[in-house]
């Protein structure tokens, strides 16, 4: 039986491949499979309004190798970028306890 964690790694493996298979390159996000990851996945990101700009400098923040898309390796960037600002707003919610190690 998978541990929570495996299961979070499939999650993250699978919902990858569920947007980058859409378009062009299949192991690849172009700037409309990153949006609408975003947008359906993260909806965080859907519900602050970002406007074209703010989504360009995300994607340019993460393309790493400049090809205008996205790769595995630099979307797991962007998930550990995101869970490491979860971790520090609920580490300041003293009605968020963290589980106990």
């Amino acid at each position: 039986m998978a541990t929570p964690l495996e299961k979070c790694l499939a999650t993250i493996v699978a919902t990858f491949h569920k947007y980058s298979g859409k378009e062009g390159d299949k192991y690849k996000l172009n700037k409309s499979e990153m949006k609408e990851l975003l947008m359906n996945e993260l909806p965080a990101f859907h519900g602050k309004r970002m406007d074209g700009a703010e989504f360009q400098k995300i994607m340019n923040d993460l393309d790493h190798n400049r090809d205008q898309e996205i790769d595995f390796q630099e979307f797991l960037c962007f998930l550990a970028c995101v869970a490491m600002g979860f971790d520090e707003f609920f580490r300041g919610c003293p009605k968020c306890p963290l589980p106990k190690k």
